[in-house]
């Protein structure tokens, strides 16, 4: 079993037919003061899976601070089916987390593991919201606008 895709995101859904649907990837949030709470983000996982990986599975995901602590830990059980043969079977997994409050500015990460094995790291690096210069925001990578919220989150900005 590996995990072949890992990501944050705004919002994901997964339809009927399995097809993930992901909106507005990003690795960086700019907040105005710390500490600073987040509305929504949305961890993206998939997990590749093959027969031998059939029956249940712990997994463990931790948010961990710059300083290495975790802010935020989810455990929980996946039922892995059997695949038939050599086929693989990809598995999306859409975990909403609302109102995480980031305490300082740094780079956190998530950390993913099954049956205590480490399987994907997703770093979110936090930063203050760039100054502005003449009442214009600072300009972002590749010109775009920076992303930053107020103290609240994006629900209250």
């Amino acid at each position: 079993m590996k995990i072949d895709l890992s990501l944050l995101c705004d919002a994901a859904t997964v339809d009927p037919s399995g097809k993930l649907n992901v909106l507005g990837v990003f690795d960086r949030i700019h907040a105005r003061e710390f500490p600073a709470r987040h509305g929504r983000l949305c961890l993206v996982l998939r997990l590749e899976t093959r027969a031998i990986d059939a029956g249940e599975r712990v997994a463990e995901i931790r948010l961990v601070t710059p300083g290495g602590e975790d802010l935020v830990r989810l455990d929980g059980k996946i039922q892995i089916g059997p695949a038939s043969g050599d086929m693989v079977s990809r598995i999306p997994q859409v975990l909403n987390l609302d109102g995480i409050v980031f305490p300082e500015a740094g780079t956190y990460r998530f950390e993913i593991a099954v049956d205590g094995e480490p399987m994907a790291t997703v770093p979110l690096i936090l930063s203050p919201a760039p100054t502005q210069r003449d009442g214009v925001p600072h300009v972002g990578p590749e010109g775009m606008p920076p992303i930053f919220f107020a103290p609240g989150g994006p629900a209250e900005a």
